[in-house]
Order: C-alpha cells, then sequence, then structure tokens
C-alpha cells in the first residue's frame, strides 16, 4: 500500500518544510527545449525521464515535497498544440504519474535508509494567464467570466486529484477573485489544496488586493485549506509579505475567536531574485547579491513555515534552504506564536 503524508505531520517532525525549486530552470540545465507556449509541459510529451530527474535532483537536495510538472499543463492549450482531449487529460494525468515514480525511486535507494520524510505530491496548478502566456499571469487582467475561469480549472483540478496528488497548489494567483473560485472548486472536490498568491511588493498582489486581506479571504470556511502563501515574486519582498499573511490572519483570530484562522500555515517559494521579460520570456539582471539561503532564514524567522523557490531556482537554492533550516532550528529562532 503507497505511504501517505501530511503538511501537518512534516512541520510536527520538521517545524519547517523544506519546497523544491523551479521546474523550468532545473528542465533546462538537464538539456530541455522550452521554447514553446506550452513551456514545462511540453517536456510532459517529450521529455518525461528528465522531469522524473528533476524530481529525483530536489529529493536528492533536501525537499521534503515537490511541485509536478502541471502548472502550464491545461486541457485549452495542449489541444491547441494538437492533442485530443483524451491526450491532454492523459498528460496532465501523467505529471502526477511521473512523480510518484521518482518519489518511489528515490525512496528506496536513498529516503527510507536516510529517515527522511516521504515527500509530498503537489499538484501545480497556474493561473489562467499562464495558458495565455501573455504575461498577464502577473497582473489578473483577463477579462473573462466565472464560467470560463470555472470550466479552465475545473476538469484539469479533477484529473490531478483523481490522479493521487497530495494537494493541489493552486500558485502563483495573481487575483484574489480567481484564487477564491479555484479554492471553491477543491472544497467541492472533497480535495486538500495550498493557495499561493504572485506579490508585486511587499504588501499588494499582482492584481492590486492586500495580501493581508487576501489572508483574511481564506481565513475561515475553506476546510480543505492547508497552507497559504506567495510564490514567483521578488525575494526581498518575501519577509514583509510573511509578516503582513500572519498580521491578517492573527486580526480575524482575535475578531472571531476561533483558533482556525491563525492556525493555517505559511508557504514561501520565491524566484532567485532576476527580472522577467513577459516579451521575449526570458530572466535577465542579477539580485541585491544576498545569498538565497540568508533569505530563507529571514521567511523563517519571519514566520513561515515552508520555504522553497520559483523561477530560476534550482537545487543548490534548495540545499541552502536546507541549511538555512538546520541554522533556524539550532539557533532556537523564535516561532509565530499559535493559539
Amino acid at each position: 500500500m503507497e505511504q501517505t503524508n501530511t503538511i501537518q505531520h512534516i512541520l510536527d517532525r520538521e517545524k519547517i518544510m523544506v519546497i523544491d525549486g523551479s521546474m523550468s530552470t532545473a528542465l533546462e540545465n538537464l538539456g530541455a527545449d522550452l521554447n514553446s507556449k506550452l513551456w514545462t509541459a511540453k517536456a510532459l510529451e517529450v521529455a518525461p525521464n528528465l522531469v522524473k530527474q528533476v524530481h529525483l535532483d530536489y529529493f536528492r537536495a533536501g525537499a521534503d515535497c515537490g511541485i509536478t510538472c502541471s502548472y502550464q499543463a491545461t486541457i485549452p492549450g495542449l489541444m491547441n498544440s494538437g492533442c485530443t482531449r483524451e491526450e491532454a487529460e492523459r498528460l496532465i494525468a501523467r505529471s502526477v504519474e511521473i512523480f510518484k515514480e521518482a518519489r518511489e525511486e528515490w525512496w528506496k535507494e536513498e529516503g527510507e535508509k536516510a529517515g527522511r520524510d516521504w515527500p509530498l505530491c503537489l499538484a501545480g496548478i497556474g493561473p489562467y494567464g499562464a495558458y495565455l502566456a501573455d504575461g498577464s499571469e502577473y497582473t489578473g487582467k483577463y477579462g473573462v467570466s466565472d464560467e470560463v475561469l470555472d470550466g479552465f480549472h475545473r476538469r484539469r483540478m479533477e484529473i490531478l486529484h483523481e490522479a493521487g496528488a497530495d494537494i493541489l497548489l493552486i500558485e502563483t494567483q495573481p487575483s484574489l477573485h480567481e484564487a477564491l473560485l479555484a479554492a471553491g472548486i477543491a472544497e467541492e472536490l472533497g480535495a486538500d489544496y495550498w493557495i499561493s498568491f504572485s506579490c508585486r511588493d511587499g504588501k499588494h498582489i499582482n492584481e492590486g488586493d492586500l495580501i493581508r486581506d487576501c489572508a483574511k479571504a481564506f481565513s475561515v470556511g475553506h476546510p480543505h485549506l492547508k497552507m497559504i502563501g506567495v510564490n514567483c515574486s521578488k525575494p526581498e519582498y518575501i519577509e514583509s509579505l510573511v509578516r503582513e499573511i500572519a498580521a491578517g490572519l492573527e486580526e480575524v483570530r482575535q475578531e472571531t475567536g476561533s483558533p482556525e484562522a491563525a492556525s493555517i500555515p505559511i508557504g514561501v517559494y520565491p524566484n532567485s531574485g532576476e527580472e522577467y521579460d513577459a516579451v521575449t520570456k526570458t530572466w535577465h539582471g542579477a539580485g541585491d547579491g544576498k545569498d538565497f539561503g540568508e533569505y530563507a532564514l529571514l521567511y523563517m524567522k519571519a514566520g513561515a513555515d515552508a520555504v522553497g523557490g520559483c523561477c530560476t531556482t534550482v537545487q543548490k537554492h534548495v540545499r541552502q534552504v536546507v541549511e538555512a533550516r538546520k541554522q533556524f532550528l539550532a539557533e532556537g529562532s523564535p516561532r509565530r506564536i499559535r493559539p
């Protein structure tokens, strides 16, 4: 029988959960050509062995969980690229299967003997703008109806859940409205999920809402929500964003008297610090020179429960997060007070 694990079990055991890094940069480093509207989803069809290798490399680097290669794998996107609907749905499910194959292989070869945690499978679910591939995933300005958004998200989420993902990772969300809609689908499915916003500064998500207000919106009435946080944002914004999320959750706890709100874990996985050009679809420019591990330690001290990397982060960044966790725990650093 396949093993199981939960976010809470990992947090109880490790105190901080280490998330993996970028799928795209890791694939390119292995020689994958991602020059396509499908981006990483292209590899599901033409290079599944490389996708599996990325997962293996991240487990070996110390990740306690991993994100499937499904961020850009959408039914309309795959069909526009020549797949039948059946083929598109099969490729989406395949993203979870590849993860599970890598997990099982790593566990038998290394993980169990090393006393590691059974890695959680996070099914990456990008926003509607990621399918458009026009940069609108960083603005949330789509101009489409809720019916269109529901039709876009629902079947993919069903497939990923049915394929055996532990968590539906509704990530890089620029819009509170879209995030709430996708969360509603997950609740209907009875699927555990994680909401992760993309942010334009230390207080606001990309569409403009305060991250504090977003945290409040998810603080109660979402029983299957297992984590909330931020990804695909500049590393220098994350410390503030963690504190803002925690403050929003605490405000609701004080207003309602319910411990449910402030007990929601916070997960963050920012970019390495480079700037994305939506026209050329490339990354350029350096960050402020701060080591990714230094940032990770700051996030943990601010109250983050899970830390990893997004665009342009690779195995070395995950190893830095692992080292930051060791330092954080060795210092006995104060944690966010939970009721």
